[in-house]
């Protein structure tokens, strides 16, 4: 495998973090978490006007073209600089769902207004009583002459309080659990009796819970195939998958680079913590541990066009190692930073909180090694 950016890519990548650098400070990010919004418009139409909505999108519609690796290359950069806008359920999963399943009239419809930032999307996939499993949906789509009636409830939609238009899977069949019956559906967030509670996560992002009260929707909102969404449905979650396994790995470069830079300022008994042998070794555990997420976030990437068990498997090993990388880097470094660590003035402590809150999204190490047991090796 070539895991080597083309010439395009690097440039893409030097213009986020150039960006990011001008005018996305850390300050700035925290002025942003205590505004009402919980985000920045502003900065989303900065990233529309970079091209970075449209990376990942075809260019029949207005996108550019790209595919996975440019996710990768600008969600690592993202997770280094703590971005906040919800990137990964507006474009990865909005603009995934779309292309994957999506008819001509509703990408013409929608992926042009996701590629200029003027339309965003929120996914309502998990219930709450069905933990990580995408299968698990009691929320019903009743068939009601030529459209349906929804009704349900989804939990934690990331974007969800942003969101113009929400992704929801709806059971149009079968029991609770079955794997056919499931539909996705287009809700547009101002329908009649569509309501939610939003409210801010640990790690500084905003989600809902989103609720419906017999919603009437056409056929034009169903999006792909009626009663078989769910292949659909793991695939772009895996897709997302490896964007947050991208930011987790921009998030442990970034706490590395400041845990490291603080043993060289650090001094005791009057001279740099740096120069100790065990905090040398820390150093040294930390990144082995940094690269290992690489390589296999970057496996995962690329394996996002094989066939589902593969794609799958890749994608599970990925998050675990994610998940196990990005606590351990996180609490080493908080430990070598001593109590200050922890405080909301210090930036590696909200590294930490991300990358504590992404080993829960889509599913955390257990739910993903249980995944991995049972998916057949290709």
């Amino acid at each position: 495998m070539d895991f080597n950016f083309t010439e395009e890519q690097g440039l893409l990548r030097d213009s986020i973090v150039r960006f990011l650098g001008d005018k996305y400070s850390f300050d700035h990010r925290t002025a942003v978490l205590k505004s009402a919004a919980g985000w920045s418009r502003e900065a989303w139409a900065q990233f529309a006007e970079l091209g970075l909505l449209a990376a990942p999108l075809p260019e029949a519609h207005g996108g550019f073209g790209g595919g996975p690796i440019d996710v990768l290359v600008v969600m690592e950069a993202f997770g280094a600089g703590l971005v906040v806008e919800p990137y990964v359920p507006s474009v990865v999963m909005g603009g995934g769902f779309l292309m994957a399943a999506g008819s001509p009239a509703q990408q013409a419809e929608h992926l042009p207004a996701l590629a200029a930032g003027e339309r965003l999307f929120a996914a309502g996939l998990y219930e709450p009583k069905g933990r990580y499993h995408l299968a698990h949906v009691e929320t019903s789509a009743r068939a009601d002459g030529a459209g349906y009636v929804l009704n349900g409830h989804k939990a934690v939609a990331y974007g969800g309080p942003m969101a113009d238009v929400l992704l929801v899977s709806a059971r149009t069949g079968g029991a609770s659990r079955d794997a056919n019956g499931i539909s996705l559906f287009l809700v547009p967030k101002a329908a009649r009796g569509v309501s939610t509670r939003d409210y801010p996560t640990q790690d500084g992002m905003r989600a809902s819970e989103l609720h419906f009260e017999n919603v009437v929707l056409g056929a034009e909102h169903v999006l792909g195939p009626k009663d078989g969404a769910l292949p659909v449905i793991e695939r772009i979650v895996d897709h997302a998958i490896a964007a947050l396994c991208a930011e987790a790995i921009g998030a442990m470069r970034a706490t590395h680079a400041l845990t490291l830079d603080y043993t060289r300022q650090r001094k005791q008994f009057g001279v740099p913590i740096a120069s100790f042998q065990v905090l040398q070794h820390r150093m040294v555990d930390i990144f082995m541990a940094l690269e290992q997420a690489v390589s296999i976030t970057y496996m995962a990437t690329l394996k996002l066009d094989a066939p589902a068990a593969e794609r799958a498997r890749a994608a599970s090993a990925a998050k675990v190692q994610i998940g196990k990388a990005g606590r351990f880097v996180g609490q080493m470094a908080v430990q070598t930073h001593g109590g200050m660590g922890v405080t909301n003035e210090m930036k590696v402590a909200h590294l930490f909180k991300r990358l504590t809150m992404i080993d829960s999204q889509f599913g955390n190490v257990d739910h993903h090694l249980k995944r991995f047991a049972k998916t057949p090796a290709a």
